[in-house]
């Protein structure tokens, strides 16, 4: 049975569809992570959110904006420019069209977040449409809170599970004048002892991040004046040269982000002191790595993500499964974690009958 196509335009819209449907419903984008997470079991509709598109507020002043979740991030940094300010999130799937609802929904984030963190630490707003056609606010103008709930932190990562995300209001940060990428040549047990030397320092890397081709990258961002000074302050410390302003350091990170569809794309977190140690035991056929953040995405055999799931949860950590080639079978998540009791009661009370992303977080709920 063919899936109806719901594409609503506003929030009114989207309350419709979701009050003029009854059974599993998906909540889609423009398909960038469609594979992420796990498989989407049988809808009756799809809502996509393509629709939902474009600026509702734009504050220069106090440095935020309000935008429909359907408007790829890309789109509204192009609107943003002008103004001098930008969302400082830089995942890979933005230069592929990704929206910032999709983004938000998938808890992806990139190297910046080292400074700024994922959009769950720059979304200030959510407005979204539950299971029941409630619409809920939290941050800025509150028309309807969901009591108790801080539905930004919840909807984070939660994958179209617990409602649709209609709206979102972003914290901005002026673009930076000017940024260098040095390239320090270490493996990386070398490169995590520069790094932690680095952050212990007064350097202020805007991102940091080593990749399995033996490459550590340090990304430094402030004025034209200021810039040359601090890129060889830093290099004094770490060696390494600077990178060639035409060229892409970080291209083989995105690529990798991105996956190639012949091998499994895992995310996993742990403490940045147990990250070095937790990818020296995973089979990682290529891996980047934020060794200030703990994050890092490593690209295996499916046969092993099992095994690497159980390998980060006894660190500690957590894991995700991002991709893998269309005939493969692998668990995208790891054990449950101490909290899914608490996730399995969210789930039921904004969403009872189970309707949002049926199999998405299988088998935990």
């Amino acid at each position: 049975m063919t899936a109806t196509a719901l594409r609503p335009t506003d929030l009114r819209s989207v309350q419709d569809a979701v009050l003029d449907t009854t059974g599993p419903l998906a909540v889609a984008g423009t398909g960038t992570a469609a594979g992420w997470g796990g498989t989407l079991g049988p809808v009756d509709a799809e809502l996509d959110t393509t629709g939902l598109t474009g600026v509702i507020t734009h504050n220069p002043g106090d440095m935020t904006v309000a935008v429909r979740a359907g408007t790829p991030l890309r789109e509204l940094a192009a609107e943003l420019a002008p103004h001098g300010q930008y969302v400082a999130f830089d995942a890979a799937r933005v230069a592929d069209g990704a929206t910032v609802g999709g983004l938000f929904a998938t808890a992806d984030a990139g190297p910046a977040a080292l400074v700024h963190g994922s959009l769950r630490d720059l979304v200030i707003g959510v407005t979204v449409v539950l299971a029941d056609g409630t619409v809920a606010r939290s941050g800025g103008h509150v028309i309807k809170n969901v009591a108790g709930y801080d539905l930004a932190k919840l909807l984070h990562g939660s994958y179209g599970t617990l409602g649709v995300v209609a709206e979102v209001v972003l914290r901005l940060h002026p673009v930076p004048k000017a940024s260098a990428t040095l390239v320090v040549d270490r493996p990386l047990a070398e490169a995590a002892e520069l790094a932690g030397l680095v952050l212990g320092g007064p350097y202020e890397p805007a991102a940091l991040e080593w990749t399995s081709a033996g490459r550590l990258l340090l990304r430094v961002a402030g004025t034209e004046r200021a810039l040359p000074a601090r890129v060889e302050r830093l290099r004094e410390l770490v060696g390494g040269t600077e990178a060639d302003p035409w060229a892409d350091p970080w291209a083989e990170h995105a690529a990798l982000v991105r996956g190639d569809g012949t091998q499994a794309v895992l995310r996993i977190g742990v403490r940045p002191s147990r990250l070095p140690g937790v990818l020296a035991e995973l089979p990682a056929v290529a891996v980047t790595a934020g060794l200030g953040t703990g994050v890092a995405t490593v690209a295996l055999d499916p046969a092993a993500v099992a095994g690497a799931h159980a390998l980060v949860h006894a660190a500690g950590g957590t894991s995700a499964l991002r991709s893998r080639p269309a005939a493969a079978v692998a668990p995208a998540w790891g054990p449950a974690p101490p909290a899914v009791g608490v996730l399995r009661a969210v789930k039921a009370e904004l969403d009872p009958k189970g309707r949002f992303g049926p199999g998405r977080f299988d088998p935990w709920m």
